[in-house]
């Protein structure tokens, strides 16, 4: 009886070189991303390609949870900070001053008044519909020009 030959199942590298991607990048980036780093600043940080920091946030889900996490903690502390600018706050400051050769401190409260270029770029992204810069004009516009504005001939001067 002839022995029944088995074939031998031939594993294939992909090809390419290995993922320099590793778990501890999950911690590192949430940390830079908290501190407003973006996409180009990972990938500068972690010695990659642009491409390769979106390839690892396709393939690792904790890596892409940790930025989008991060990411939304820092842009929400940055709109928390411009509305507080665009109302105006309070704020405890220290004060130091020499006298007689001994530094004195002394705390005390400064206000910081509305800013209005932060208003402005608050309404223009909460409420386009009103605070754009251009507005559209619907229906027809008729323009009938005052005969006083007219020259002799009929024509503007």
């Amino acid at each position: 009886m002839a022995k029944k030959k088995t074939k031998k199942k031939v594993t294939r590298n992909k090809g390419g070189r290995p993922s320099k991607y590793k778990p501890e990048f999950n911690d590192q980036a949430k940390k830079l991303c908290l501190l407003g780093a973006t996409d180009k600043d990972l990938a500068d940080f972690f010695g990659v390609n642009k491409d390769t920091i979106n390839e690892w946030k396709k393939k690792h889900k904790g890596f892409s949870d940790s930025l989008k996490e991060s990411k939304a903690e820092a842009d929400a502390r940055v709109v928390r900070s411009l509305y507080q600018r665009a109302i105006g706050y309070d704020h405890t400051d220290t004060h130091f001053a020499s006298y007689e050769g001994e530094i004195i401190s002394k705390e005390h409260m400064r206000h910081f008044i509305p800013d209005v270029t932060a208003c402005i770029f608050w309404l223009k992204n909460r409420d386009p519909e009103n605070w754009r810069d251009v507005h559209e004009i619907v229906g027809d516009l008729n323009i009938h020009i005052n005969e006083k504005f007219k020259g002799k001939d009929g024509h503007k001067d």
